[in-house]
């Protein structure tokens, strides 16, 4: 019982902490006049406060951290934030709960999926929330708290490896992990500085390009237009959201190295950026060409300017859309939706399963091709010029078929509610990947509101699964988990 009670102290000091990230869309209603004012006032007041009485209530039994402690944390969090984060949206936009939790969810998932039409007219305030808790979701609350925690006596080591995704959670950029997190962060917040800039010099009001920016630099891919980027109709504007997205698919520790290091060869020595990299471009490029191929565009051009920006957006789980590519053929779809599955860096702000696990399966499966040839062959995996530990196979190998299983599973359960498959497939892919939109009923022109409350409720699981990476979430049902 001790071990709950400290565990509450340390959620209620994120919780706190969560509550003042409010005075951003407070600070937008005030300046509009709007009359979503009283309503973030009273969400921040409720979520502070309901912060100050954990964290206050069970200070006495703070303690370090352990291992269990940082699983069931991160769970509580990504499951319990939004219930604070869906208030404003069900108050002002009456909406059901499973709905303003979907949203919520979404956003703090950094999926980008919604259920609200009438975006363009939305209140700002509404709107640059939103696109905050994408933001805050996109590096991961917790990390966040990971940087604030110790100076309230917490120590944060545990709570970072339940969070950080990938399978390399051991590596450390400073001898502290509050520094690390911190600087994370600082990284983070200085590009998204610069991608709000670079919208804004390029045309979008303020507004629009605070909001991009925290929906691109989070790969979340929520808009303040129906239209989404198509809205904007500028290829400068594309060409900088592309920019800056693959800049966030990229890992953040490879940025914070560069920062250290001040050495564009970082960049070159990171064999899982450069896939990325040219995964995501040439799949760009080959699908331009296979539209203009079929005459879906006018000119080789026009082709590229949007298979590229769509394909981009996707790949890297950010969502955003320029046409509304559901009207393409759909192996160009298709093809966009399972590369974002697996694209995006580890350590970067997209979802899916990451291309360095990716890379290892590869790597395996060669191993075993080599294998059959030569049985009694000591063959190891190696990875940037070292040997992966067959620990590291195992777990990216099981992690694969969890997410296999878990998306075969949550697809059967769409269709057996009267779903048809390219819908039900495709809302699952895009949730549980955290990639936003899908295709079919489902598509960019559209939103998730068409889902029944099962169904909303199904792919709300996902993204919270997709979010921390299944295991996370998982290891918290186990009996296992709570013998120890």
């Amino acid at each position: 019982m001790r071990a709950l009670f400290s565990l509450l102290h340390v959620l209620g000091g994120v919780v706190f902490m969560f509550g003042l990230t409010l005075i951003v869309p407070m600070l937008v209603a005030w300046a509009g006049n709007e009359t979503t004012l009283h309503l973030f006032v009273k969400d921040m007041v409720l979520t502070c406060g309901a912060g100050l009485l954990l964290w206050g209530g069970f200070r006495p039994f703070r303690r370090e951290l352990r291992i269990k402690d940082g699983f069931l944390l991160v769970t509580l969090v990504w499951a319990g934030l939004p219930v604070f984060a869906m208030l404003p949206l069900m108050s002002h936009l009456d909406i059901s709960a499973t709905d303003a939790y979907f949203e919520a969810v979404s956003g703090l998932t950094a999926t980008g999926a919604t259920v609200l039409t009438g975006l363009d007219t939305l209140p700002a305030s509404i709107n640059i929330w939103r696109g905050e808790l994408q933001w805050f979701g996109g590096m991961g609350v917790i990390v966040l708290a990971v940087a604030i925690l110790p100076m309230l006596g917490i120590g944060g080591r545990q709570l970072y490896k339940a969070e950080t995704p990938g399978p390399m959670k051991d590596s450390k950029l400073t001898p502290r992990i509050a520094q690390t997190a911190k600087g994370l962060w600082l990284i983070y917040a200085v590009l998204t500085l610069a991608c709000f800039a670079a919208y804004w010099v390029a045309g979008m009001s303020w507004q629009d390009a605070l909001m991009h920016a925290f929906t691109t630099m989070g790969l979340a891919g929520f808009s303040s237009h129906d239209a989404s980027f198509g809205y904007f109709n500028s290829p400068l504007l594309e060409f900088i959201a592309v920019m800056f997205m693959l800049v966030a698919g990229i890992n953040f520790a490879t940025h914070f190295r560069f920062v250290r290091e001040r050495t564009f060869g970082i960049y070159n020595h990171d064999g899982e950026a450069k896939a990325f990299v040219f995964t995501v471009l040439f799949s760009g490029v080959l699908i331009g060409l296979y539209l203009w191929a079929l005459d879906h565009y006018p000119d080789v051009l026009t082709s590229l300017r949007y298979a590229v920006f769509n394909t981009v957006s996707v790949a890297t789980t950010t969502g955003y859309a320029s046409t509304d590519f559901g009207l393409w053929p759909f192996f160009a779809g298709f093809w966009m939706l399972l590369l974002g599955t697996f694209s995006t860096s580890s350590g970067s702000t997209g979802g899916g399963i990451k291309m360095i696990r990716a890379r290892l399966l590869t790597l395996q499966l060669y191993r075993e091709l080599k294998r059959l040839l030569h049985p009694s062959a000591q063959i190891p995996v190696r990875y940037a010029g070292a040997s992966v530990p067959n620990q590291v196979i195992f777990a990216v190998l099981a992690f694969f078929f969890v997410f296999v299983m878990t998306a075969i599973v949550m697809t059967l359960a769409m269709m057996a509610t009267g779903l048809e498959p390219v819908t039900a497939l495709t809302a699952v892919i895009a949730t549980l990947s955290n990639i936003g939109p899908g295709l079919g009923a489902v598509g960019p022109s559209t939103t998730f509101a068409v889902l029944n409350d099962f169904q909303t409720s199904l792919c709300t699981l996902a993204m919270i699964l997709g979010r921390l990476e299944m295991f996370t979430f998982l290891v918290v049902l186990t009996p296992a988990f709570w013998r120890s």
